[in-house]
């Protein structure tokens, strides 16, 4: 199967040449949680007109905002990639608000921390709860979690790239007040999902293909229960290299379940680092989820796959682009939104 993905690098190369040079000549965890997949996502209620972001938005109503953030995301105890992944959940279900961070309630029992695809796999809740305390104790009632959310995630890509993938990010998000489990199973991609399936969920979410390969990227960091891809090391074997089919075999147990689910690392090679080795790793079918595979699929994708993979800092630049663009999605603004002073319940 290695072979394989020579193969595919080999034919795409000349592609990618190509579009470099017509370029030069001319003037983007998710779901590991292993939930089950949803039929097709449901498309979103038709919205207002966008709040506008704005860069710098505290720079006169809390000066340290972001600096207090990525304080609170240097001294955590470990560099969380569950930070990255917590603002791509919190995006995809309710928008941008800071949803994801609410605890179940008498009134509301099932939030979506508590859905498949977050629990017990999301971490990074401590951190947010860090930089959120000390927000509180400078500039009270200020800034919202859902910035938060958000620069916690721009700083732990800064500090995980080795400074690599560094970028502005415009603030001004107001917190929610809705969160629900049954919209985490709704609109959170499981690694079950064929490429037509990924790119639909990203569509009604105002996200591109490009977002979509880009955004996937951030599997090179991180760890995942055993039962997000034990389909795919079970008999008969799927496209997986055989030999980290093999290796992965060893470590998981042979049928995970909610007690006896071991985790193990989403990339082999480089496993504590954001980089772009998760774009090698799937053109050599070394890669856990059916998602991550699902990219190899078509030529699209798979062209895409090829210039993240061997074009210097081109990656990179493109994450924090779509970081950016996603941090966007559905904002809330002060009639349908607040700014919590505990990021684990509404005011």
């Amino acid at each position: 199967m290695a072979g394989r993905g020579v193969f595919i690098l080999v034919a795409l190369l000349g592609a990618v040449a190509a579009a470099q040079g017509a370029a030069a000549g001319s003037s983007y965890s998710y779901g590991s949680g292993g939930n089950p997949p949803p039929s097709s996502p449901p498309c979103p209620p038709a919205q207002a007109p966008r709040p506008r972001l704005k860069f710098g938005f505290y720079k006169n109503s809390c000066p340290p905002a972001e600096v207090i953030v990525r304080d609170a995301v240097r001294n955590a105890t470990t560099l969380n990639p569950g930070l990255i992944r917590m603002a791509f959940h919190d995006c995809f279900v309710q928008g941008c608000d800071g949803s994801v961070l609410l605890d179940p309630t008498p009134a509301n029992p099932r939030p979506e921390k508590l859905g498949p695809p977050n629990f017990p796999s999301l971490r990074g809740f401590e951190v947010i709860d860090a930089a959120k305390a000390a927000l509180e104790r400078y500039c009270p009632g200020v800034v919202s979690c859902a910035d938060v959310v958000q620069f916690a995630a721009r700083d732990a890509a800064f500090f995980l790239s080795g400074y690599r993938v560094d970028y502005r990010l415009p603030a001004g998000r107001f917190d929610g007040r809705v969160s629900l489990e049954s919209e985490s199973l709704a609109f959170l991609p499981p690694p079950s999902f064929n490429l037509s399936q990924l790119i639909d969920s990203f569509r009604v979410k105002g996200m591109n293909v490009d977002d979509l390969v880009v955004l996937s990227g951030s599997h090179t960091i991180g760890r995942s229960h055993c039962s997000s891809f034990s389909d795919r090391i079970s008999t008969p074997p799927s496209d997986m290299e055989p030999g980290l089919a093999t290796i992965l075999k060893g470590q998981c147990p042979a049928n995970p379940n909610f007690t006896n689910d071991l985790t193990v690392v989403q990339d082999i090679v480089t496993p504590d680092k954001l980089d772009n080795q998760y774009y090698k790793n799937v053109l050599n079918h070394k890669v856990l989820f059916n998602s991550d595979a699902a990219l190899l699929t078509s030529t699209q994708t798979a062209r895409k796959l090829v210039e993240s993979a061997f074009v210097r800092g081109r990656w990179e630049k493109k994450f924090a682009k779509a970081m950016v663009k996603m941090a966007a999605i559905e904002i809330k603004t002060a009639a349908n939104g607040e700014i919590r002073q505990n990021c684990r319940v509404v005011n």
